[in-house]
């Protein structure tokens, strides 16, 4: 563990995170706000399916982890996606702008689940089925957009995403164009750039432009329908595995590739660029980082952007992720740090038990670091503990009680604690199922029935616990954390423990990955 001193780190985040909330409502204006054409001449089916897995995790993706997020189909998908700033909102803007009152979006479904262990065959298969019989029935269509994340894993197949594209290209054949958007962190398979016509990543790191990239993705679909574009793409594969804070698109060493990016979509006939930095927890035979790039016909200049970007992207490789600290290190430097725990409070990131990316959710060891060594600081810590939350909704809202959490789920790289406290909230949500607040002295541990990222403040707010009380928050989410509490936050604590997310590749085990690949292995060139 790298428990080096953290003040320039910090500086440097916070001053990113500044710009950050000034970014996120950056999102492209729509000239013309789609509305369905009474008689259109072009039909465009679209459907969102995505999911994060992580194939270290023990605990599948179910349908009612999907449920948890909502489910919605045909004309609610659009109503839906209107009133947000995601990808699908963001392709309605694009065509009412660009598609002059002619072209219909057609609705098939929307459904997302929080990351997590894959995804059981059954539930991916009816989603798959019915995205495909929804084609088959509702068609003939010029064109199809898919919402995907990209890094989706199911059990007993690989490459979902392409699975899917290939069941919806033997239905409409290899003439209709398909436009994908993917998640920064999507794994881009040779099958995907086969049967997708194009694709289109964001272009931030924490993710805040969903909008963005569902309008460009958009624009090159409509435009490509009405016979304006004729999108070529080319895709590199990269032989690099490098994970964790170092790819934050707003600081060193990814801040000068994303301007690069942008410098490039301003040359002529270049109508995309996109660099997927790969979820390092999907175990997959094709895992590395990808290049993409798209042009109006020219494939030579596909070829020669893509590299261009692969090559930038290689000459940081060996850039060091931002220095963790031990569970017990944390503790130590949340209690020197009075003055950002008087101005906000200290955010401890739990980045080994990441919900956001794939992890259970039941990580005890920074549990465990504060009862032995600071139980008095007033701290919010959340666990996800099916048994500890049925123990503790037993009794009374102020009776005490004795609950044990940890090794329920996960039991290779956790522990059990046990822990005695009063109940002072319990409460019940689709989203989270039965939460319980548990106070022992200064630690208030939120039992969950299901994983939360607890990535925004007002999940903490909603449970009668401010953040800004707190001398400590912990999360359970990489990135988003950092611009949502950033208003509250004084001071930032990267923890690594055992865990499921964590970003030391060294200590992944992985067993289907490619091999050589930097930098588990030592090797001069990202080319295959």
């Amino acid at each position: 563990m790298n428990s080096r001193p953290r003040s320039a780190t910090v500086l440097v985040v916070f001053t990113a995170l500044a710009i950050v909330m000034v970014a996120a409502g950056c999102a492209s204006s729509p000239g013309a706000r789609y509305q369905s054409p009474t008689v259109p001449e072009f039909r465009i089916a679209v459907a969102h399916l995505a999911q994060e897995t992580n194939s270290f995790s023990p605990v599948p993706t179910t349908m009612a982890d999907f449920q948890a997020q909502g489910i919605y189909r045909g004309e609610a998908v659009l109503n839906y996606a209107l009133q947000g700033d995601n990808t699908l909102s963001g392709f309605a803007a694009a065509v009412g702008e660009f598609g002059g009152g002619a072209v219909e979006i057609v609705p098939l479904l929307m459904a997302s689940a929080i990351s997590g262990g894959p995804i059981e065959r059954e539930t991916y298969e009816s989603f798959r089925d019915e995205i495909v019989a929804g084609i088959r029935s509702g068609g003939p269509f010029d064109g199809i957009y898919l919402s995907l994340h990209g890094a989706m894993g199911v059990e007993g197949i690989r490459d979902p995403e392409g699975d899917l594209l290939e069941a919806i290209r033997a239905v409409v054949g290899d003439q209709i164009p398909i436009g994908v958007s993917f998640d920064l962190h999507a794994n881009v398979t040779q099958r995907r750039a086969e049967l997708a016509t194009f694709i289109v990543g964001y272009h931030t790191n924490p993710h805040r432009d969903h909008f963005d990239t569902g309008y460009r993705t958009g624009e090159i679909l409509v435009r490509t329908v009405l016979g304006e574009l004729n999108p070529v793409m080319v895709v590199r594969k990269m032989r690099l595995l490098k994970g964790g804070g170092m790819n934050i698109d707003l600081i060193a060493p990814m801040r000068q590739i994303f301007k690069e990016m942008d410098r490039m979509e301003r040359r002529d006939d270049v109508l995309s660029v996109s660099n997927f930095m790969v979820h390092i927890w999907l175990d997959d035979p094709e895992l590395g980082w990808s290049t993409v790039a798209i042009t109006d016909g020219d494939q030579e200049l596909a070829a020669s952007v893509a590299d261009e970007l692969a090559d930038l992207n290689w000459e940081v490789r060996d850039v060091p992720h931002p220095p963790t600290l031990t569970a017990e290190e944390a503790v130590e430097a949340a209690r020197r740090a009075p003055l950002a725990r008087a101005l906000g409070t200290v955010v401890i990131c739990d980045a080994s038990d990441a919900v956001g990316a794939g992890a259970p959710g039941e990580n005890t060891w920074i549990l465990k670091a504060f009862l032995e060594n600071d139980p008095e600081r007033r701290t919010y810590i959340p666990i996800r503990s099916e048994r500890a939350v049925e123990a503790a909704w037993q009794v009374t809202v102020g009776d005490t009680v004795t609950v044990t959490v940890g090794r329920e789920l996960e039991t290779v790289y956790n522990t059990e604690v046990q822990i005695t406290g009063t109940v002072l909230e319990k409460t019940q949500s689709d989203r989270y199922g039965k939460t319980v607040v548990l106070r022992d002295r200064g630690i208030h541990l939120i039992l969950t029935e299901l994983s939360v990222t607890a990535n925004r403040p007002d999940f903490f707010k909603d449970l009668g616990l401010p953040p800004r009380r707190a001398g400590v928050v912990v999360v359970k989410n990489l990135f988003p954390f950092r611009f949502n509490f950033v208003w509250v936050n004084r001071k930032t604590l990267n923890v690594m423990t055992p865990g499921t997310t964590s970003i030391d590749v060294w200590e992944l085990v992985y067993s289907e990955i490619p091999r050589p690949i930097y930098p588990l292995d030592e090797i001069d060139d990202w080319r295959p």
